[in-house]
């Protein structure tokens, strides 16, 4: 491998661990004890693999969301347990998970995980698209200009994110979360690179990429000051009805963008992705060697290796 190469793989930090999701594959890395990384494989699910959409825009895009997030949910509960398992702390069920298990039986774990993930939906969506449309409508008496009110709307937004990612990055239990994000990037960078993927070569990588989460999330705020934008401020039901509405084809737009920054190096991608770069400054910290061996090993394990080199 010499020469730069573009790559679909995208991962995600763990609790003490890095996610990789190939398009074939996944492998969560978990560092277990100062010698041990233990590795988990299984194949890509969720519903954009399961129908085959990955070739539909924008489409595409809105169902990775969920997916994805239902990956990272399911990686950090695994990572979390088999910590909690390795140092000799497993919990016993408490008697509600008992309750649930009585009801659901082996699809118990699936229904805490989607449940999980339901909740963190209706509080993201609650928190950064619909409170501050309320914000703004209740002081829309005193603004005349729609294109203020949109203006206003959308900084709020961005506003309410930013310091939701300023607060997180400033939590202890985090520090160690961020420096594996790091580790996930430079390993990432390392591969994309052409390089040989050791702690060595990935060393030198920065943690900032533009395919990440933080980058992504920063783009739908974005999107959604131009798309709300064309919906007016008379009514206010049909104001968060057409938010909720327009949610799919906001993050359809941001998915196909942040696809696109990866691979591009045009002067215009550049620009798009700077503020999320810049935003990754806070939710990325310098990983030491342990921490980069840890996404190694994940980044190695969804790799494909064929007769023309290693891809995908």
């Amino acid at each position: 491998m010499g020469k730069d190469q573009y790559t679909s793989i995208g991962g995600q930090a763990l609790i003490e661990g890095v996610m990789m999701r190939g398009q074939d594959e996944i492998a969560i890395a978990v560092r277990t004890s100062e010698t041990e990384i233990t590795v988990k494989k299984e194949p890509v699910s969720g519903i954009v693999k399961k129908y085959n959409l990955q070739k539909i825009p924008l489409l595409r895009g809105a169902l990775a969301l969920i997916d994805s997030m239902v990956l990272g949910v399911r990686s950090l509960t695994y990572s979390a347990e088999l910590l909690e398992a390795s140092m000799g702390e497993a919990n016993e069920p408490d008697k509600f998970e008992e309750f649930l298990k009585k009801i659901f039986k082996e699809k118990t774990n699936d229904v805490i995980l989607y449940f999980s993930v339901f909740v963190a939906i209706i509080m993201s969506v609650g928190i950064f698209i619909l409170g501050p449309t309320f914000i703004v409508s209740a002081i829309k008496r005193f603004i005349d200009s729609i294109v203020v009110l949109n203006l206003l709307e959308g900084t709020i937004r961005l506003t309410i994110f930013i310091v939701y990612i300023v607060l997180v990055s400033k939590l202890k239990e985090m520090q160690r979360v961020f420096q594996y994000h790091g580790a996930e990037h430079k390993a990432i960078y390392c591969y994309e690179s052409g390089q040989e993927l050791t702690v060595e070569n990935s060393r030198k990588f920065t943690t900032l990429h533009p395919r990440c989460g933080t980058s992504f999330m920063f783009i739908v705020m974005m999107v959604s000051m131009l798309i709300f934008s064309l919906v007016g401020w008379n009514n206010l039901l049909i104001r968060v009805v057409s938010r909720l509405l327009l949610l799919p084809l906001i993050a359809g737009i941001s998915y196909e963008i942040i696809k696109l920054a990866g691979k591009s190096s045009s002067p215009l991608m550049k620009i798009v992705s700077y503020p999320g770069l810049m935003m990754q400054k806070l939710t990325t910290i310098e990983p030491d060697d342990s921490q980069l061996e840890v996404a190694i090993e994940a980044l190695k394990n969804v790799l494909v290796v064929n007769q023309g080199g290693i891809d995908k």
